[in-house]
Formats: structure tokens, sequence, C-alpha cells
């Protein structure tokens, strides 16, 4: 306990005993904003950082050199690490969610597509916001049977299906917006652009691409990306991008870099349209 309290996760008294800090308050299950689950999840694969070396020398995945196979395969052979993950992403990322709905205008959308959209918490909160919109969530099969379930207890079952596959192969017809909330940083540039050649196919062509990153910053400015790129390096391979890195991906594809909007919390909402063929 002095040793956590030393670093400012508790605080020792005068009587030796231990009271809470902001940083043990927040690993408290029941606290706003609490952080614990995704200190859970790391918990479950921190070996992966043993592989920051290897990542470093090669460019490729650490966590794919501790455990042998890449981060998504592990989890999909571990059911019961599905729904450690999905509340880990949902800790360190949930609270995007409204900051994304105060900042951008999703009036108009139609139909929109969750690419990777995982337990639908994201998707769920948007067609709540948006009461005539319907939505279209599509991840693997593994990762669609809680997006099922938790889209229904939210009672939105009647206005968003939930397909399966990859976006490696292929990306659904139907929507006029495909989002892709923390998808991007995954991948290499060859494997986004693959992703996304297959979103210029089934996008219409006043379509939306909206693509929910960190943007790193240039020069030596200190940014909690720069952080998350080391990190991605090190789990998936991925990387975070720079304004220009996005447009010239953006391009590649066959999109446009129409605007970025940032929000309060780390992430920009990078808005793409198809180019004219």
């Amino acid at each position: 306990m002095r040793l956590l309290a030393s670093h400012g996760l508790f605080a020792e008294t005068e009587e030796g005993e231990f009271d809470h800090t902001a940083l043990s308050e927040a690993l408290r299950g029941d606290a706003d904003g609490s952080y614990r689950a995704a200190a859970q999840m790391f918990h479950n694969v921190c070996a992966a950082w043993g592989g920051l070396e290897h990542a470093l020398r090669t460019g490729q995945s650490g966590f794919e050199k501790i455990y042998g196979k890449p981060v998504f395969e592990h989890v999909a052979e571990h059911p019961g690490l599905g729904p450690v993950v999905d509340d880990g992403m949902s800790s360190i990322h949930g609270y995007e969610t409204s900051a994304m709905l105060d900042v951008y205008d999703f009036s108009g959308v139609r139909v929109l597509a969750d690419v990777g959209g995982g337990n639908g918490s994201l998707l769920g909160a948007v067609l709540q916001r948006y009461p005539q919109m319907r939505g279209l969530l599509f991840d693997r099969g593994h990762v669609a049977e809680r997006a099922r379930r938790n889209l229904a207890g939210r009672g939105l079952s009647d206005r968003c299906e939930v397909l399966e596959g990859s976006f490696f192969e292929s990306i659904p017809t139907g929507a006029d917006a495909y989002l892709f909330r923390h998808i991007l940083q995954d991948w290499t540039d060859e494997q986004c652009l693959q992703i996304l050649c297959h979103c210029r196919r089934v996008i219409p062509p006043q379509g939306r691409l909206l693509v929910v990153e960190c943007i790193v910053p240039p020069g030596n400015s200190c940014s909690i990306s720069k952080a998350f790129d080391i990190n991605m390096m090190t789990f998936t391979g991925g990387l975070e991008r720079t304004e220009i890195q996005f447009r010239a991906l953006f391009a590649d594809a066959g999109f446009e870099l129409c605007s970025i909007t940032p929000t309060t919390t780390m992430v920009s909402i990078v808005e793409g349209r198809p180019l004219s063929r």
C-alpha cells in the first residue's frame, strides 16, 4: 500500500491508514467514468508489452510475437475474454460517444453503418439520439451476438440490423454513411486501403465516410495520440495518423477528406466523400 501511495494510487494518513485518491477511485466499479474494466482488460494481455522491442525493430505486432497469433484471433479463441475486451474498450472510449454527438450532426443520414461496431454501444447511442435513423452493425461472428443482445436491451432490434463478416472481404451495401471508430488505427496503410476500397465500392455517390480516431499533431508537442501510437504498434501492428496521412489514405481509396471535427476528447471525426470516378 505504501508503494502504491508513493505513486499516487492511494494516500497514507497520519494514522497509518490509507485513503482513496482520484486514481484509486477511478478503479472502483461503481465510480463515474470507471477505468476498472480497462485495467482488467490490460491485465489479461499485459504480457504483450514483452513484444515491444520486436515491434520497434520489425514493425510487426508485439502481441503476435508473444501470443503466437494476432490479438483479434486470440480474443476470438477465448470466449471469456470477449466481454472483458468489450467492457474495457467501453471504459476507455465510451466517454467519446456523447462528445461526438455534441459536435457532429448526423441528421440527413438515413441508414448508418457502424463497421467493426463491436458491442453496438456507439451505434445504439446514435440511434437513440436520432429516432428516424436506421442502423446496420457489421462485425465478426463472435462479436455480433453480443451486439444483438446489447441493441435488443436498448429496444433497437427493429431499427438495427446486425450482419456478420470481415471488412477485409467485403462491406455490406444499404447505408448512406459508413462509420469506423478506432478501426483504421489497428491496421497498416496497406490493410486500411483494402478496407476503405471495399467501402468505396458500396457507398452511394453522396454518401459519407466517417472515421473517428486520434489525429497526431505535428511537431514535438505532447499528445496522448503519440502514446496510443506505441500501443497500436505493440498490440495490433497498426498506428495513429496525422492529418496528412489521413488525406493520403483517403485519396488512395477514392475519397476526398472534407472536414475534421475535433471533440472535447482525444478523438476527431474525419469526414470523407467519394471522389467522382
